[in-house]
């Protein structure tokens, strides 16, 4: 009999525990003015039903469920969680600590920049250029606080090319002296030369868990022996890259500046160009013909880095120079595929201002299309992963379904983009996935 008790007991006991953990959590935000990630207006007098980590209504009055925890807007702007697909979530650190540390000391100041992007408002990014396969995982297992990643692994350059960081001291591959560099060494970037050895660095980033892959097809400012001019990688080897991404149902991102680069990135199967800055008219129509997309960045050229030789910060001024020409084209042509990020790397004191890129395209964009370019747009771009992406929902939109990756803003920013560029004083919800991390309410 005591034993049939303690069965009924255990049992009564599991299944009120199975319920408590299957209940739902529910939170309703009210009263608030709505950016929907698409719109050139707002969306005013709205409340908003999160259900765990999803939108599931958007009505003019809502009756909070039981339990639920409810937030009054009181006019605040509601938008989507910001979106940045240009990002470099390792390597946030000066040249030296970059050159000299252990993977440790990098993977620990990691932990701190994926907070930084969080609280800036950025609830996902696209890493394109570093190991954050282990990062990504301590994000979304609830170890560490920071942004959803979509990560390509290392980004894949030829010998010479802008994953080459040896200097003229340095051995050479053709005696397979190997390289001191801890990037190549740690994953965050791979230097490969010819069919073959493409293949087997596009596949080791895909077996990590990459969803899209990056590759160079021009110079860099931040390498030392490619100029911006060049064209890197020839037909077959880019072919290569994009066919095995392909056959993984994702896509290949090509860092370039220059128009014959652009061009052979896009005749090879690359669906991205990053950068793009000396871009040509007709190369732009032409993207615009094929349905490619733009990712560009202002932020990251309105200073030298330190630590550039004097020979990387001409390069620098020189993508710089071309920025206000390629963003009067797109404006000119009608070129929509533009996405945000901010390409910033080895200053975390810089990192913190990332959110004046809001301010520095206010120069050729709109508020309402500034904000699409960081939400919906970077949304979209960032779907070309298919069913390699590691967040099944909708991103960057406000509507049922979609995950409940919310910011409320004490401001409008489309009548005002600066209200954007103070996220400490103005942001005073950040939510990511139904989970609050930020309140000032």
């Amino acid at each position: 009999m005591k034993n049939l008790r303690y069965l009924i007991y255990s049992t009564l006991a599991i299944s009120a525990f199975s319920f408590c953990a299957n209940a739902d959590n529910h939170t309703l935000i009210t009263n608030a003015n709505i950016f929907d990630g698409q719109s050139d207006t707002l969306i005013e007098g709205k409340s908003v039903l999160i259900t765990d980590d999803k939108i599931t209504k958007i009505a003019a009055n809502i009756t909070a469920p039981e339990g639920a925890t409810v937030i009054n807007a009181n006019g605040r702007t509601l938008t989507p969680g910001l979106i940045a697909v240009h990002e470099h979530l390792i390597g946030q650190m000066p040249f030296g600590d970059i050159f000299n540390e252990d993977t440790r000391y990098s993977a620990y100041v990691a932990t701190q920049t994926a907070n930084t992007y969080l609280m800036n408002g950025f609830t996902t990014v696209r890493d394109v250029a570093g190991n954050t396969f282990s990062l990504k995982k301590a994000i979304d297992r609830g170890y560490i606080t920071g942004p959803r990643i979509f990560p390509s692994g290392a980004m894949i350059s030829q010998t010479s090319g802008h994953s080459d960081h040896r200097h003229h001291s340095d051995g050479s591959a053709l005696l397979d002296s190997g390289t001191w560099d801890p990037m190549v060494r740690n994953g965050d970037m791979v230097v490969i030369d010819g069919v073959p050895e493409m293949l087997k660095a596009v596949r080791e980033q895909l077996r990590m868990g990459a969803s899209q892959i990056k590759i160079a097809v021009g110079g860099g400012t931040g390498s030392y022996a490619d100029p911006l001019d060049v064209v890197e990688f020839t037909p077959a080897e880019i072919q290569a890259a994009t066919q095995a991404a392909s056959d993984w149902g994702t896509y290949v991102l090509a860092h370039v500046y220059n128009s014959d680069g652009i061009r052979r990135a896009i005749d090879n199967g690359v669906k991205v160009i990053e950068h793009a800055n000396l871009i040509d008219k007709d190369t732009f129509l032409y993207m615009k013909k094929k349905d490619i997309w733009l990712s560009p960045q202002v932020i990251v050229f309105t200073f030298i880095p330190k630590g550039y030789t004097e020979d990387q910060a001409n390069k620098h001024r020189q993508a710089y120079a071309g920025i206000d020409n390629m963003f009067k084209m797109a404006k000119e042509i009608g070129f929509k595929n533009i996405a945000f990020g901010s390409d910033i790397i080895t200053d975390p004191a810089t990192l913190a201002r990332i959110n004046e890129e809001f301010k520095f395209r206010a120069k050729w964009f709109e508020p309402y299309e500034i904000m699409q370019q960081a939400t919906s747009n970077s949304a979209k771009l960032l779907s070309l992963s298919g069913k390699r992406s590691p967040y099944p929902a909708k991103l960057g939109s406000i509507e049922e379904g979609a995950y409940a990756d919310i910011l409320l803003i004490d401001g409008n920013p489309l009548k005002d983009i600066e209200v954007m560029t103070k996220p400490k004083e103005n942001f005073d919800l950040i939510m990511k996935g139904g989970e609050v991390f930020k309140n000032t309410l």
